[in-house]
C-alpha cells in the first residue's frame, strides 16, 4: 500500500502508508481579479488542507492500531499465501538489525519498514516487506502480490498508480481540445477535479482487492478476533481514498492556475 503523502505512483514501490499528503497542492490562495475564481480557489485551499489533515489522522490511527494475532501465526498464514498461490516471492519483517543485510540503495528504502511506518511489495524485487512489530501488514502486500498474477485486468489496475502524477498536466493538455469561442468553461473546465478522482480509482479497487486477499487467508486462523486487522486495513485504505481527492484537487487547483496565467 501507499501512504500519506506523496503518491509516488511507483509501481515496482509499492508502499503501505502515505507519508504526508497523496498528492501536491496548491496550499496558498491565487490572485485573480474574478471573485468567481478566488472563491473557488479559496475552497479548493481550504479542502485540500482538510485533506492533509485527514490523512495525517488515518495514518495515525493505522500506526496505533493493535496485531490481531501473534507474530508466528502471521508468518505462517504468509507462507500459506506464497505456497497456495506459488508466488515467486521473498518475505521478509524488517527492524534495524536485519536491515543492515540488505544493499545501500534497499536500506534507504527500508528505513521507513524499519521504523514500523511503512511496508510495500516491489514487483519488480519480487520482495514483500512489513515492519517486524507490525508483521500484519504483510497479508496485503502478498495481497499485491496475488493480484499481480491474476491476469491483465489486475495488471492494469496496479501499473495504472504510475500515470496518477501525470493528470493534471495531461488535462490541461487536453483542456486545449475543449475550447470555447464563448469563454465559458469546457468540459475539462468544470469536470478536471471528478475526472482527477476517477483517474485513482484503479489505484482505490487494487488496494481494497489486496486487504481483501489478506483479511480472506486471516480468517483461516481459529479463534482470533479479526476486528484489529480490519480497522487498520481499513484506516490504510482511506489514505487511498483520501489521495484520489486530493488528485482531483490538484487536477482543479491545476485549471485555475491555467486560467489565471491565461487573464
Amino acid at each position: 500500500m501507499n501512504g500519506l503523502s506523496s503518491v509516488s505512483a511507483n509501481y515496482q514501490n509499492r508502499n503501505y502508508y502515505l507519508n504526508s499528503n497523496p498528492v501536491r497542492v496548491q496550499t496558498e490562495p491565487y490572485e485573480d481579479n474574478t471573485a468567481k475564481t478566488v472563491a473557488a480557489a479559496g475552497i479548493l485551499q481550504a479542502f485540500a488542507i482538510f485533506l492533509h489533515k485527514a490523512s495525517e489522522y488515518c495514518g495515525n490511527k493505522l500506526m496505533q492500531g493493535k496485531e490481531f494475532t501473534t507474530p508466528e501465526n502471521i508468518k505462517q498464514t504468509a507462507k500459506k499465501m506464497v505456497k497456495d498461490n506459488n508466488l515467486k516471492v521473498a518475505v521478509d519483517y524488517i527492524d534495524h538489525n536485519n536491515i543492515k543485510t540488505y544493499s545501500s540503495h534497499l536500506r534507504e528504502m527500508l528505513e521507513p519498514v524499519a521504523r514500523g511506518e511503512n511496508a510495500f511489495y516491489a514487483d519488480g524485487l519480487k520482495l514483500a516487506v512489513a515492519p517486524k512489530s507490525k508483521p500484519s501488514l504483510i497479508l496485503h502486500e502478498l495481497g499485491h502480490a496475488i493480484n499481480a498474477g491474476k491476469g491483465k485486468f489486475m495488471r492494469f489496475l496496479q501499473k495504472s498508480r504510475g500515470y496518477v502524477s501525470a493528470v493534471p498536466t495531461a488535462l490541461l493538455l487536453a483542456n486545449g481540445l475543449f475550447a470555447q469561442k464563448d469563454d465559458k468553461p469546457n468540459f475539462i473546465q468544470r469536470n478536471a477535479g471528478k475526472i482527477g478522482f476517477l483517474a485513482f480509482l484503479p489505484t482505490i479497487a487494487e488496494e481494497g482487492i489486496a486487504s481483501l486477499r489478506g483479511l480472506k487467508y486471516a480468517k483461516k486462523l481459529k479463534g482470533v478476533n479479526l476486528a484489529p486487522l480490519k480497522r487498520n486495513y481499513f484506516f490504510a485504505w482511506m489514505t487511498y481514498v483520501i489521495a484520489g481527492l486530493g488528485l482531483g484537487v490538484a487536477a482543479k487547483q491545476a485549471q485555475l492556475e491555467n486560467k489565471k496565467q491565461q487573464r
